[in-house]
Order: C-alpha cells, then sequence, then structure tokens
C-alpha cells in the first residue's frame, strides 16, 4: 500500500507527531445508553428533554421574518466530512487507531465533539453534572484499549467551582488525563432582578474565571495543579451578539474561538492567575495563535503606558501645567469668538473631553490609588514573557498561515504553537493530507525544521508532561516524550531571557 502525503511528511521526520486536537465523533444512541447505565433511565430522559429544547429546533421551519425578530442564530450545515473512512474512523476509536499510520501521527489527543454542546447548554446543575459524568467515562472506556496511541479528553465544566472539582476527581479516578474545560460561562446580570425574575430573560456577562467572577476560581486551579492537568479550553462564541446573523454560518464563525480565547486568556493573565498559579500550563484550542499574537504584543504596549509608575509620572491630571496652557489660548484664540469668556471655566474644570464638570485635581484624587496591574506582579517585559509566553498554548490548525507568527523571534512574538489537526469536522477533508499541509510552511521557507518540531512535537509534550511528567507514559512516545521535555524546559529559561 502506498504511503500518504502525511506518512511520507512523518518518515523523514527525527522526532514523533503528536496531534493535540484531535476529535471524534461521539454517537448519540451509544452515549444514551452510557447515561441510562451511569445515571439511571430518568435522567436519560431529562438529558434528552434538555439537549432537544437546546439545539433541537427546525429554523427551516420558521419564516425569516421570525428568524430575525428573534435573532435565531444560523448553526452550522453540512458540517461532517463525507470521507468515508475518516469519518467512520472518527466514531469507532479501533478504526481511528489503525489509520494513524496513514494520517502521520504516533499519538493522538482526542478532545469531544458532543462534549463541547453537554457544556454550553445542559443549564440543569444536576443533568449537566449526571451528564458529564456519564460522558467521561463513555470516553475512557471506548479509549481504553487504544492508549499507547490515542489519548480522550475528559469534559470539565467550569460553570461553579465545586462542580468542576468534582468531575475533575471523577475523570482522573477513571484514569483520564486529558481535561477539557469552558473557557466562558454566560451569566445573567443581577441588576436585572429588580424588573426580571426569569434569570434567562436577563441581560448577561461571560464570566472568564480570572477577573471579577461571583466565585473563587483558584480551589479549581489548585486541584489541577494537585492532579498534575493541564487546563485546555475550546470554548467558542457562537451566539454572542455580534454572531447572531440568521442567515449566514460562516460570518457567525469566522474568529470565533480566536475571540472567546482572547477574553479568557486576557482574564487569567490581568486577573493574576498565572501569576498565583505559575506552573499551570493553560491551553487555548482551535482559535490559531494570531489572537494570542495580538494580546502578547498589547500587554507589552500597555503595560509601558498604563502601569502605576509610568502613570504618575506622566499621566496624573495635576501634572498638566494650566497656567502655560492659558497662556498658549490667550495667545492662539484671540479674536475667536468660541473662546471668548470660557478659558477660565475650560481651564477650572472642563479640559476633559470625556467628563465636563471635573476639576483635574478630583480626576486625579480619585484614582490616585488605581493600578490595573494590581494582581500581576510585573517589573518589566520579562516578567509578561514569564506568565504569558511560558503558561500558555496554541492550538492551530495545519492550514492556518497565522501560524507562522508564532516563531518569529525577531518581532518578540514567540509562543507555543500545537498542532491541532481537527479531524472530523467539516475543515479537514481529508486527514491524511493534515500533516503535509503543516510542513509547507517549512518548504515555503517560513519556518525551520526546528519550529516544526516545536509545533508538532515540544511544545504538545511540554503542555501535558509539563504538568504530569507521566502523561506519555505507555504511548508509542513514551520514551522520546522525556527527553523532549528537559528541550523545552531548557528553551522556556531562554525564551523568558531574550525578553530582558
Amino acid at each position: 500500500m502506498a504511503k500518504s502525503k502525511s506518512a511520507k511528511v512523518r518518515s523523514r521526520l527525527k522526532h514523533p507527531v503528536v496531534d493535540a486536537d484531535g476529535h471524534w465523533l461521539e454517537l448519540h444512541p451509544i452515549f444514551a445508553d452510557y447515561v441510562a447505565e451511569y445515571a439511571g433511565p430518568k435522567m436519560a430522559d431529562r438529558y434528552k428533554a434538555q439537549l432537544n429544547k437546546a439545539v433541537g429546533y427546525n429554523a427551516y421551519k420558521v419564516p425569516a421574518e421570525v428568524r430575525q425578530s428573534a435573532r435565531m442564530r444560523r448553526q452550522g450545515w453540512w458540517a461532517q466530512p463525507t470521507n468515508t473512512v475518516d469519518r467512520t474512523a472518527c466514531m469507532v476509536p479501533a478504526l481511528y487507531y489503525d489509520h494513524l499510520d496513514d494520517y502521520g501521527i504516533d499519538v493522538a489527543l482526542i478532545y469531544p465533539t458532543l462534549g463541547f454542546i453537554l457544556l454550553k447548554t445542559m443549564q440543569d446543575p444536576d443533568i449537566r453534572q449526571a451528564v458529564i459524568r456519564s460522558y467521561n467515562v463513555m470516553a475512557a472506556d471506548m479509549f481504553r484499549p487504544y492508549g499507547d496511541r490515542l489519548i480522550p479528553a475528559a469534559c470539565i465544566s467550569l460553570d461553579e467551582p465545586r462542580e468542576a472539582i468534582s468531575q475533575l476527581e471523577h475523570a482522573r479516578s477513571l484514569g483520564m488525563k486529558l481535561m477539557m474545560m469552558n473557557g466562558t460561562v454566560q451569566r445573567p446580570i443581577e441588576a436585572d432582578a429588580a424588573w426580571q425574575p426569569d434569570p434567562a430573560k436577563r441581560r448577561y456577562w461571560f464570566d472568564a474565571f480570572g477577573m471579577e467572577s461571583p466565585y473563587d476560581y483558584d480551589p479549581v486551579w489548585k486541584k489541577c495543579m494537585d492532579l498534575r492537568v493541564a487546563v485546555t479550553v475550546h470554548t467558542g462564541t457562537m451566539g454572542w451578539p455580534d454572531r447572531t446573523s440568521t442567515e449566514n454560518f460562516v460570518f457567525n464563525h469566522l474568529g470565533h474561538f480566536a475571540q472567546s480565547h482572547h477574553l479568557t486568556a486576557r482574564c487569567l493573565f490581568m486577573g493574576g492567575v498565572t501569576e498565583r498559579f505559575p506552573k499551570l500550563n493553560f491551553g487555548f484550542l482551535e482559535g490559531g495563535v494570531g489572537w494570542a499574537c495580538n494580546l502578547y504584543a498589547d500587554l507589552f504596549g500597555h503595560w509601558n503606558k498604563r502601569n502605576r509608575k509610568f502613570m504618575h509620572e506622566h499621566l496624573k491630571p495635576t501634572l498638566f501645567d494650566r497656567r502655560k496652557s492659558r497662556q498658549l489660548m490667550e495667545k492662539y484664540t484671540r479674536g475667536n469668538k468660541r473662546f471668548s469668556g470660557k478659558i477660565d471655566e475650560i481651564l477650572a474644570c472642563n479640559l476633559d473631553p470625556v467628563e465636563p464638570d471635573i476639576s483635574q485635581e478630583e480626576l486625579a484624587k480619585r484614582d490616585m490609588k488605581t493600578d490595573d496591574f494590581a494582581k500581576v506582579k510585573i517589573k518589566g517585559p520579562r516578567d509578561i514573557a514569564r506568565r504569558f509566553a511560558r503558561n500558555f498554548y496554541f492550538g492551530c490548525e495545519a492550514d492556518d498561515p497565522m501560524t507562522t507568527l508564532a516563531f518569529n523571534e525577531r518581532a518578540g512574538l514567540k509562543l507555543k504553537a500545537v498542532l491541532g489537526s481537527d479531524i472530523s469536522h467539516f475543515d479537514v477533508i481529508d486527514a491524511t493530507e493534515v500533516l503535509e499541509e503543516a510542513w509547507e510552511m517549512v518548504e515555503d521557507g517560513l519556518i525551520t525544521e526546528d519550529n516544526f518540531r516545536e509545533f508538532t512535537f515540544t511544545n504538545a509534550v511540554e503542555l501535558h508532561a509539563g504538568m504530569d511528567s507521566d502523561f506519555f507514559k505507555g504511548t508509542v512516545v513514551e520514551t522520546a516524550a522525556k527527553k523532549e521535555l528537559k528541550r523545552a524546559l531548557a528553551r522556556d529559561f531562554t525564551m523568558v531571557k531574550s525578553h530582558d
């Protein structure tokens, strides 16, 4: 049998390939059996009813004017590949296992498809807890015979810390070591309770767990440290206010993972989570790395111009020389009737175009103790690199040209990109071409072979084995992963030091 394109690429590499974000297509009849067996037939019925309520509407039967008035989001259509072997492999772990060599992959980390829907739609806590636990039992059970090359992800809901901790402990007891969590939770605005008794009908905001959450999530992060598991998130923004086109799925889909990850990473960093848990790794999957490069550069820029010391030295309102300003105004507005008789009023309390009738003294006094970076101990660029570039990993698909930005050391944007094949979803019509497509970045001179090693092996090893040195134990890459982890830790020191 002739080798696939990706198999040929793999044969020339001197290192294994880890797919950091493969997927499987869970089958409803099989999952329904697991829910019934694990949580009972009544819970299975409650689960089906809630799932149908959440995703069961038929937009094709609803008039366009109703869809528009209700802002019924256009959902995905024709969402799975039609390559029969690949599609079936993603439903049957044994077949997936047999085709890994054709895909050029040594070990694949297998994330959910149905699991995404469960985390988002199971609003009842009792149903959610039972269903998520049932799901994790199913994933552990179905992939257990293939653990040397396929590692399934458990679903963990972060809606409430105690719930998440319970699920983490349960998943670990099943032998699971890969954890997928929701990066955001939609919460009602409590002030609306005064006029809207139904929480589901109130305005809402998105909690990303790092800042101003109604719950303290530090116990969750500590539990992850204790259990030696990385936090990987795979949450999108479909249905957010700017993603409610009633007609166009692509419009809703463009950049939706990146938007969610930007919020979560911002919250974790600015909320000091990576400061308090410097050894906890976070993976942001399927959103690429372009958004992360933007956020990373933005953090440097904002800290340079908005850190407390700089603000007090350059932007404190009372530093403005009103005496000199008066002289300039009087000189350059002489004869201008619009300024006539208004200079005193302007200088006294109307120098801020955003906020009228407030003096510079009042503006200075009320924020003298404000510090937007108070939860992050930053003395210079190296500290930003230490808490962002070291802790965060970014899942990129093979055909994403923005991946090359993660390796642009000249621009100071060196970040940890990991290959996520996205096998089983609509954008992978032939799974045997994924690795070959990623290799084109090397052939085109956009990244080096060393960069490709980091992309397809090193960073995935560090993300997970950096938390648990036994993560790849029992897999076909066990020995290589242990050696690679040592290289990765040495590389990290260089990456952070380069920002001095």
